[in-house]
């Protein structure tokens, strides 16, 4: 093969739906992935797909415009969006998902009662409606590239709305459990990626694996192909329209990391695909970055024995655990530093606090503390109730123990948990407002009422613990485009034949995580109009 109108980079949700647009659009596509497997962060993620006024809420007959939406966005901005991408995603956001949806290339439904982020600003859906959840795909629809999926050996056979992360339940009935594990029917990102990559795979569109793309060739300052290597051997490829890069972030390359991010941050929750070679491309195309401080936060933990296939720790989100009552955090000094149960993105501020005085940040290390009555109720990482507590998280009979043993000051410690003892007793949290929002109930025990939902006390012995990092769903700063995907050079003029969308440009929302689904909404919208700006490319 040398030849096709289409180059795209990467195989993840943009990738699959910048190719499935392209196709739909009569262009020739050809998907290129540098690893054996394919989906990226998308098939490890929940899957939820942010958009305001789209077609599941319209069909309930839900409220949303585009004007609400424009105001939430700008409510939130503090310098980083730029007028022309946030509205194409506003704009275009409903047609891509109508456009998938006939595909074929995905199935949704509401996750219902499910909040915007930042309920206090203009345009916010405190009943939700923009939040969207894949209904389950049956692996063996794809054949031998099932298996070709990153961490398809870790079922998730549940949709994220049966879950207490989607505010279900989390329980199925065994026999019906049986019965998806028999089918090998899969939810969330697996569900999301297997039917992208099912509906590529029945119009022909094949992934190419395991192409390192080195450079990309220019045609008198156009891009009309790539170079690389394909399995260590050479490898070609010409295009007649251009090359769509879908890449991914860029927080597994230390040096990038280290360069572009602000504040700490050790524990990313991505797999270690995103290291930014999409990023190293466009900027020896003199592309114009932007956002490159930014990233999808999320504080993490970091389970032991359990890397990676290529050796890298592995991290989780932490939602739940730091949500539900009889847990708080705290920092080295003993003290707690903020609303525990307030949404991820926005909480990495708090981690990334900066001391001048110390010439440090005081929140890092973190510790997560909760006593017997959590460990009877809840769950801590892969832990569920019920189970033996694991070996990796600190036990002690009394706080000072525990103190001593996690390197907090353990008066501090035992004062901090007195006070937010006594607040919860009061149902109130004066100090940081922990559930006065409808965010911080909805990954609370909603078996409890008002703020008893996230407030109780950590109070019976043992005590526990343990470390908090500062991580991230993905980085969401590179490539500066205009609305239509074209990526931009320094001049703020397209550079002619490259397009991009994912983790792998400057978010059109900046660094605003608006809702659940923040950065796979923005990823497919862009991932459409690249695949549809490309397609109308003619040489």
């Amino acid at each position: 093969m040398t030849d096709t109108d289409i180059i795209i980079l990467g195989c993840g949700p943009a990738g699959m739906t910048a190719a499935l647009a392209a196709h739909e659009a009569g262009a020739g596509v050809t998907l290129i992935e540098r690893f054996d497997r394919v989906g990226g962060t998308g098939a490890i993620s929940g899957g939820v797909i942010w958009v305001p006024d789209n077609p599941r809420q319209r069909a309930a007959g839900m409220s949303d415009s585009r004007e609400e939406a424009l105001a939430y966005f700008r409510a939130l901005d503090h310098g980083d969006l730029v007028d022309e991408t946030l509205e194409a995603f506003v704009d275009t956001g409903p047609e891509a998902l109508a456009f998938l949806e006939d595909a074929g290339a995905m199935k949704v439904a509401l996750l219902e009662g499910y909040p915007d982020y930042y309920l206090d600003r203009p345009g916010a859906k405190p009943e939700g409606g923009r939040a969207l959840d894949h209904d389950l795909f049956a692996l063996g629809e794809l054949g031998d590239w099932a298996g070709r999926i990153t961490a398809i050996e870790e079922p998730k056979p549940m949709m994220l709305r049966e879950t207490p992360l989607g505010g279900g339940s989390g329980v199925v009935p065994p026999e019906e459990l049986q019965r998806r594990m028999a089918n090998n029917e899969r939810g969330f990102g697996q569900a999301m990626i297997g039917r992208l990559l099912k509906a590529c795979l029945d119009r022909g569109i094949e992934p190419i694996l395991n192409v390192e793309t080195k450079r990309l060739v220019k045609d008198e300052g156009r891009v009309t192909g790539i170079e690389g290597l394909r399995d260590g051997q050479p490898f070609q490829l010409n295009a007649r329209s251009g090359v769509i890069i879908t890449t991914g972030g860029f927080e597994w390359d230390e040096d990038k990391r280290q360069t572009f991010l602000r504040g700490p941050m050790d524990a990313p929750a991505s797999p270690p695909t995103a290291s930014g070679e999409g990023l190293k491309l466009a900027m020896e195309s003199g592309a114009k970055l932007g956002n490159m401080t930014q990233g999808w936060w999320a504080p993490t933990l970091v389970i032991p024995d359990n890397p990676w296939p290529n050796g890298e720790q592995r991290a989780a989100p932490v939602l739940i655990e730091r949500t539900v009552p009889h847990s708080l955090m705290v920092n080295r000094k003993g003290e707690r530093f903020c609303n525990e149960a307030a949404n991820y993105s926005a909480l990495a501020g708090a981690f990334h606090q900066f001391d001048p005085q110390t010439y440090d940040y005081p929140n890092l290390p973190a510790w997560l503390v909760f006593d017997e009555d959590y460990v009877e109720r809840y769950p801590i990482g892969p832990r569920l109730p019920g189970q033996p507590v694991p070996e990796w998280v600190t036990r002690a009979e009394t706080l000072v123990e525990l103190a001593e043993e996690i390197g907090v000051l353990p008066g501090a410690l035992a004062a901090t948990v007195a006070r937010f003892n006594a607040h919860t007793e009061e149902g109130r949290d004066p100090d940081f407002e922990r559930g006065t929002s409808a965010y911080d109930h909805f990954y609370g025990d909603r078996s409890r009422e008002g703020t008893a939902v996230t407030l109780g006390p950590v109070a019976r012995a043992p005590f526990y613990a343990v470390e908090i990092r500062m991580g991230l769903l993905g980085t969401n700063g590179g490539a500066r485009t205009d609305g239509q995907a074209r990526i931009l050079g320094h001049d703020g003029e397209p550079i002619a034949g490259l397009y991009g969308a994912g983790n792998a440009i400057a978010c059109p929302t900046g660094g605003i995580y608006a809702g659940a689904g923040g950065t796979l909404g923005p990823a497919l919208t862009f991932g459409y109009i690249a695949g549809r700006t490309a397609a109308k490319t003619n040489r």
